[in-house]
């Protein structure tokens, strides 16, 4: 009897418990979440040393400091993507000033809308803002700016279409209809037309009439295409370009800016990379030195090569 009493108050309790776990997980919170978010943090460091060197050389050293961040919502027929792009780099030689190597901010955002959930074509608006933390100079003269925070800044503001296909890490943007805004907020470089805003107009004296526009606003199309994947192991390529022209001033003259980068992964934390750097902007002045003094010439190819190795953290 007692026997029989136990197995029932076990079978019993047995029966409660498993209620109250039901009850539990039925009120557990959602977490289905329609965001997917990348953080990454790089340090690359170089350096150079001599000693009793006898082909002689200059001791260096180089760091450069990068931080990428995106915000991804993915739901049903939208689409919205955010990225944030930091670098700052900086060169110690000796019997040299410090020297800036690199300078960027870059912020992308893409909202996009489809249809149906088979297509990988969408109705989309992007958002663009791209400019840099400090001064530039033609170095070795380091009083004489020729770019700065905000100088230039370019904005990008259009509508069009966007195929994603993100199984392949694909992108590809077109947009008949896209505003390019330059800022030059630096007044001295404003007034010299740097990044093809109107120059200062001055009489034949030598007196100021008109102070340079900071602003220079375009009308045209813009081309991008994306392309991120691991393409053998532990090797991750990435590869943007975009390509745009004003309807008004010079159509047909296109603005190419193309990064091309291989990440080669050694551990968790320590990466090498391989990057590749090239702009064309007819509204850009490359500059020359003719003699004791640096003349204005017309727009050339800039192109940056990096090679770097150094630690990352990813969260």
């Amino acid at each position: 009897m007692k026997l029989k009493s136990l197995l029932t108050a076990l079978l019993l309790l047995g029966y409660i418990y498993n209620g109250y776990s039901q009850m539990i997980a039925t009120t557990l919170p959602d977490s289905i979440t329609y965001w997917e978010n990348n953080n990454k943090l790089g340090l690359d460091i170089s350096e150079i040393a001599f000693v009793n060197w006898s082909v002689g050389g200059n001791n260096s050293v180089t760091i450069l400091g990068k931080g990428e961040f995106s915000r991804n919502y993915s739901k049903g027929n939208l689409n919205w993507d955010n990225e944030l792009l930091l670098k700052y780099g900086l060169n110690s030689q000796e019997g040299q000033v410090l020297r800036k190597t690199d300078d960027q901010i870059k912020f992308t955002s893409t909202f996009g809308y489809r249809k149906d959930t088979i297509s990988h074509w969408y109705y989309s608006a992007k958002f663009n803002f791209n400019t840099q933390f400090s001064n530039g100079y033609a170095y070795p003269n380091t009083e004489d700016e020729i770019s700065g925070p905000f100088s230039p800044a370019y904005i990008f503001l259009g509508v069009g279409s966007e195929y994603i296909r993100k199984d392949l890490g694909l992108n590809v943007y077109l947009s008949p209809l896209t505003n390019k805004t330059t800022l030059v907020l630096n007044h001295a470089l404003a007034d010299q037309g740097a990044f093809g805003v109107d120059p200062a107009i001055y009489d034949e004296e030598g007196n100021l009439l008109r102070k340079g526009k900071t602003s220079r606003t375009e009308i045209g199309i813009l081309i991008t295409n994306s392309f991120k994947r691991q393409i053998f192991k532990n090797i991750m390529l990435d590869h943007r370009i975009s390509f745009y022209t004003d309807y008004i001033n010079k159509f047909g003259n296109i603005d190419v800016d193309w990064q091309f980068q291989l990440d080669m992964t050694v551990n968790e934390y320590v990466r090498a990379n391989i990057g590749l750097h090239i702009i064309y902007d007819d509204d850009i002045k490359a500059t020359e030195e003719v003699g004791d003094e640096v003349v204005q010439v017309g727009p050339k190819i800039q192109l940056k090569q990096m090679l770097g190795l150094g630690l990352t953290y990813t969260f």
